[in-house]
């Protein structure tokens, strides 16, 4: 018959307060420049700037249309080659199609109560994301840094953003 030693060492019990996400990255680039495309990048980014993980958006070809500083307000939806609208694809080349689907789309994100392009990208910015413009984009559609938000920390290239989020999740939207 053993007899056990009293235990000398404290057990590890873990702390689910403490915070889980501390040096996580999130790195998101947004590609694309209609309204349904422009918000998944920005509420993703947001649920992740809640969740206390550093967040970077990379503004790229249509994307570019968020940051823009004259069509940033004005981002369209359209049915034209959106199957996911579930209309046929006839009635998006009909005059006034495209305001229509912009319109229901804007009264369905009000009545979330979901903010606006312009005001989301404030609040990302606000609650501490990163905005970037891509240089390849920029140079395609001859724009600079006067032409973006005054928030976009700058016009980069594709290999400063990736050596810039190394390690992060990535996510083309």
């Amino acid at each position: 018959m053993t007899t056990q030693e009293p235990m000398t060492e404290t057990p590890f019990v873990p702390s689910f307060d403490e915070p889980t996400d501390e040096g996580r990255k999130l790195a998101i680039i947004c590609s694309k420049g209609t309204l349904d495309m422009a918000y998944p990048g920005l509420i993703l980014g947001n649920a992740a700037l809640g969740e206390g993980i550093e967040t970077h958006l990379f503004f790229t070809f249509w994307g570019f249309d968020m940051i823009n500083k004259k069509t940033q307000g004005s981002l369209k939806a359209t049915l034209l080659g959106n199957t996911a609208m579930h209309m046929p694809q006839g009635l998006g080349g009909i005059p006034g199609m495209t305001h229509l689907a912009t319109s229901q789309l804007k009264k369905a994100i009000a009545e979330l109560d979901i903010p606006e392009v312009p005001d989301f990208l404030d609040q990302i910015v606000a609650s501490g994301g990163h905005l970037w413009a891509c240089r390849l984009s920029a140079d395609m559609n001859h724009l600079s840094e006067a032409d973006l938000r005054d928030d976009v920390e700058g016009i980069i290239s594709a290999s400063d953003f990736i050596e810039m989020t190394a390690g992060a999740q990535l996510l083309f939207i």
